[in-house]
């Protein structure tokens, strides 16, 4: 029991020091102090792969969630936004592994492990309340050792230095770095001048610094779902006001005027959808710049050469980790898009022209929201297109490769090693410095040699040895 309680205390200071925690905005609302529950999945397990040894094939996405659910069913975090009222109410629910599913911290507690408070346990002796603990510990302790099952190592939990030792900077570095090494393994990039530096300027942040404001000067969100007068918005209406969250001013007032003031008529939910769907493509079409930056032209052709050749898992892949190195705003933007274009394609929803299939429509007109880039073919864009959307719900999530590579840095340097030495490529050999210095040496020479063999040769004629040499 100790030992399952040292790795729990050990997972939440990771999630403490490691999660982005910042405003974030939801149905038109900002909440304060929340992290994505994507997030919390990558933080747990590269937490996991650095205290217990584990390698990617190893360990699985769905198992960080199963101990993110068990981090949320001991009250360490709690989902903010409108599942946290069903939450309050005594319901169950579900940890998800989204970028668009909220939580939030509940306290700075590390010891999850105590029963929970109620007229039973209130009476209990402290020997009563000891054996429930251990049995909670038991159950930490079993979901734990799961992960690593198949290892080669003995099941034993190894709980090492923490990560807080290591500044945020620093592991944002290593993120950084590792995300951009695994892309050079997936696809050529001929430049590497700049990559790093996100192509895309941020956008300021607006947000005021209330925990749950609703935005003064239009109303939107209340004037939406007050007018619908539904039990619920369908998918469909959700992800259109979710790509509302970016508009200007204007556009939100322009949405709620045009609005009808009555449900009754069977056709209204289809008039809505129009209204955004029109609001939506005004925004977009008035926009100079796609959200891709015109800049990371490589990286896009190498990951549609990975989709012509039929690797999609490896253009997956590759997708994840570029999305990961831009802006946070425009990675943001980007998916509430694709989420929208994607369920606005569908077949048996709301027919945006009656001529022409969905999905034929938001390729043809959606694209260049997306990317605008005269080098590729219309044919290629739009084939990248057609791949964002198809996987617009795994494209925001981080490779178990990235995990392993970024855990295995962050434990070299807390334990103070050359962190370079393993570096995870095969296509990489470690050299000395002497060993450098020699074949730059034997280099010169040859190209010396090279030279006077060229020099010497009668056959070519001076202006030629010139030209060659």
């Amino acid at each position: 029991p100790f030992q399952a309680t040292q790795m729990w205390n050990s997972i939440i200071r990771a999630l403490h020091n490691q999660v982005e925690i910042k405003r974030r905005r939801q149905h038109l609302k900002t909440y304060r102090n929340c992290f994505t529950g994507s997030n919390a999945v990558d933080v747990v397990l590269s937490h996991l792969m650095q205290s217990m040894y584990l390698s990617c094939n190893d360990i699985s996405r769905l198992k960080g969630v199963r101990v993110c659910q068990a981090l949320m069913d001991h009250k360490v975090f709690e989902p903010v936004g409108a599942k946290l009222y069903l939450f309050k109410n005594g319901k169950e629910t579900e940890f998800e592994d989204t970028d668009t599913s909220l939580y939030r911290f509940v306290n700075s507690s590390l010891d999850p492990l105590l029963p929970r408070k109620n007229k039973d346990s209130e009476s209990l002796s402290p020997e009563q309340i000891c054996k429930q603990k251990t049995k909670t510990c038991s159950k930490v302790e079993e979901l734990l050792r799961s992960m690593y099952v198949h290892a080669s190592l003995p099941p034993k939990i190894m709980v090492n230095e923490p990560t807080h030792l290591l500044s945020k900077g620093v592991i944002e570095d290593v993120w950084k770095q590792q995300t951009l090494l695994r892309l050079l393994q997936l696809i050529d990039v001929p430049l590497l001048e700049d990559i790093l530096v996100s192509s895309v300027k941020t956008k300021s942040d607006r947000f005021g610094k209330e925990e749950d404001m609703i935005i003064s000067n239009v109303f939107l969100d209340r004037e939406v779902t007050c007018s619908l007068n539904l039990p619920e918005l369908d998918r469909w209406l959700y992800a259109a006001i979710e790509c509302l969250e970016y508009f200007p001013d204007q556009f939100l007032v322009m949405v709620s005027q045009q609005l009808p003031q009555s449900t009754n008529n069977p056709s209204s939910l289809n008039t809505y959808k129009k209204i955004f769907f029109d609001v939506i493509m005004k925004y977009y079409s008035q926009k100079k710049d796609s959200l891709l930056a015109t800049q990371d032209f490589d990286i896009h052709s190498g990951i549609i050469e990975l989709i012509e050749k039929g690797k999609t898992d490896q253009a997956l892949e590759a997708l994840q980790l570029y999305l990961k190195l831009l802006a946070p705003n425009i990675s943001e933007e980007l998916q509430r898009l694709l989420t929208f274009l994607a369920i606005a394609s569908e077949s048996e929803g709301y027919r945006l022209q009656k001529q022409f299939e969905n999905r034929f429509v938001i390729i043809k007109t959606c694209t260049k929201f997306i990317l605008q880039n005269r080098t590729l073919s219309k044919p290629q864009t739009e084939l990248l297109i057609q791949f964002l959307m198809d996987n617009h719900s795994d494209l925001f999530k981080t490779p178990l490769t990235l995990l392993e590579l970024t855990s295995r840095r962050l434990q070299s340097l807390l334990e103070g090693q050359d962190p370079d030495i393993n570096s995870g490529f095969t296509f990489c050999q470690r050299i000395t410095t002497k060993e450098y210095e020699d074949q730059k040496q034997q280099t010169n020479q040859y190209l010396l040699a090279l030279i006077q063999e060229m020099n010497n040769d009668p056959t070519v004629s001076s202006k030629q040895k010139k030209k060659i040499i």
